[in-house]
């Protein structure tokens, strides 16, 4: 299978470098990377390694743990189905019950699917919104959330202990079935999720609102339109071409809703049926990206915009009707905007902040569960990722497509549309603006120019940034927080490679290797009193970290 790949490359070092300097590195969000050979790729080999440390910890936990089992879900990627039963052959071979899905669904039906089978664990092939070279291996706990640190390093060592990554037992497909270690599963996961979505529907009137909606080539589809169609919302265009499952992605150049270009084939059926609201999912549908009519153009929500209206919808429907819990609580994370937390102080509610990670989010929300102290409400992260119903413990795009639909429908009602809402919303609390800026530095030397480029700004302390000075620094791999007088105060927060520098006018500039991919993201927010001085604050802070990182 990867002879080809190999004989290409056999005389380029740099290559075969990159193709085996390590093992596609592995933890609480599991395993993403490039498909291919070598152990710096995710193939059949390095599926079953990860499959096998996760077979091994479920061992040490006893016969209970086997056999309540793994559910096993997949996207539309290249060999996702493949890798599913790869899965689900190597956790056969250890006596290790599993449920696969039979076709292809999101992530967050997953996650959803191990809270209710009350399985020991979930996996789900799938590497997200990453380009058509790319899959992965996502763990999620018993919880339903992405693995905790400790369940991930207990995998991680079982599988530096395999000694012959070719020697790791797997059944095949036809022995899988015949051992009885493993069932596929579709109908009754469909229902019990799809009647979970129901409860979060909280609006009764008119249900006209004219939609158009594409999956771009994944997973999402099938779950969103039955939630819309059983919830009344009928007037749905569906862009047939990117209905089709298909792990070229043939009509964009990456499926991911907070591409621009995602959106063009969308926009055109928009225009062509005077669509109010466009809707996009990304393959595994944890992502949900919105596009709404101003005037005669369709404009782009960001994430953090429609995490603002989503949020104020929330707790104003809910304040309406007279159940907004007094201990209610809104989760987000550190580079999220502080929109929603100025929404959530009118409405008395608390904001807490989390890591990057929705896992923490999920954490949250089952602390909550545990101690009572608070009730939550809603949580998302400036990354198109959102989550209202806890019946999910990572961020769901499908929920966010039919509480999104709902939202439109019922401003429409009161002649608004959710621009004239999030105007609004700036006008009341101020107006925010926030930017991401991704270096990608691939490979060995790219890894060795992210972690120069965290040890430059720690080294080389900031008195200010961009003409501004700094009165607080953020430091989560030492943590403390370093005030401008000297001071410094611990953060509540695990330690993880993150700085944050906050800024005398309210700015705030974040700086922190990506997670899943080969990254290093900065992070930018201002708060202005106005569209066109909000506007300026960020092309300055924004022109100044350009030449920083340059």
């Amino acid at each position: 299978m990867y002879q080809d790949e190999l004989l290409e490359i056999a005389d380029n070092k740099q290559a075969i470098e990159d193709h085996f300097y390590q093992l596609v590195p592995f933890g609480t969000g599991g395993m993403r990377g490039k498909l291919g050979a070598g152990t710096n790729r995710i193939n059949i080999h390095t599926i079953r390694l990860v499959a096998e440390g996760l077979a091994r910890q479920i061992e040490c936990q006893g016969e209970t743990a086997k056999i309540s089992g793994v559910v096993i879900a997949y996207d539309t990627r290249h060999f996702s189905k493949e890798f599913a039963y790869e899965t689900a052959g190597v956790l056969a071979a250890h006596g290790i019950q599993s449920y696969v899905f039979s076709e292809s669904r999101p992530t967050p039906e997953l996650s959803f699917a191990v809270r209710y089978l009350a399985a020991y664990a979930g996996v789900v092939i799938t590497a997200s919104h990453n380009p058509k070279e790319y899959n992965g291996f996502k763990v999620y706990g018993q919880d339903g959330a992405q693995l905790t640190p400790q369940f991930a390093d207990e995998v991680f060592e079982h599988m530096k202990r395999v000694e012959d990554i070719f020697k790791i037992h797997s059944l095949t497909k036809d022995e899988l079935f015949t051992s009885g270690y493993c069932i596929e599963m579709l109908e009754k996961l469909d229902d019990a999720y799809n009647a979970a979505l129901k409860t979060l529907v909280q609006a009764n009137g008119k249900k006209d609102v004219n939609i158009v909606y594409t999956p771009l080539h994944g997973a999402g589809l099938v779950p969103t339109k039955r939630a819309l169609k059983e919830a009344g919302f009928t007037n749905v265009h569906i862009v047939n071409e990117q209905a089709i499952q298909d792990g070229d992605f043939p009509t964009v150049l990456y499926p991911n809703p907070e591409e621009t270009l995602a959106f063009q084939m969308g926009i055109a059926l928009g225009k062509e049926v005077e669509a109010e609201l466009i809707l996009a999912t990304d393959p595994d549908a944890d992502r949900l990206g919105v596009a709404i009519l101003n005037e005669d153009q369709y404009q782009l929500l960001t994430g953090n915009q429609l995490g603002a209206l989503l949020l104020n919808y929330i707790l104003s429907t809910k304040q309406l009707v007279g159940n907004l819990p007094s201990n209610g609580a809104v989760l987000k994370t550190i580079v999220t905007s502080e929109l929603g937390t100025a929404i959530a102080d009118s409405f008395n509610i608390q904001t807490i902040n989390t890591l990057t990670g929705f896992k923490y989010i999920a954490e949250k929300i089952a602390e909550f569960e545990t101690t009572s102290e608070h009730s939550f409400l809603f949580g998302y992260e400036e990354s198109y990722g959102y989550l209202a119903g806890s019946f999910v413990r990572d961020k769901d795009a499908v929920q966010i497509a039919l509480l999104t639909v709902e939202m439109a429908s019922y401003y429409k009602e009161q002649n608004l549309s959710l621009l004239d809402v999030l105007n609004s919303l700036y006008q009341q609390h101020g107006y925010y603006q926030e930017k991401l800026l991704s270096f990608t530095y691939e490979g060995i030397e790219g890894q060795k120019r992210i972690t120069n480029i965290m040890e430059h700004f720690r080294k080389n302390k900031s008195i200010e940034m961009a003409g501004i000075k700094v009165i607080a620094t953020e430091d989560y791999k030492a943590g403390f927080t370093y005030l401008a007088n000297g001071e410094k105060q611990a953060l509540s927060l695990s330690k993880t490679d993150v700085l944050k520098y906050r800024l005398k006018d309210g700015s705030w500039i974040c700086i922190r290797p990506s997670g899943t991919e080969p990254k290093c993201k900065i992070y930018i927010g201002v708060r202005k009193d106005s569209e066109t001085e909000a506007f300026e604050a960020m092309i300055n802070i924004e022109e100044y970290m350009q030449k920083m990182i340059n």
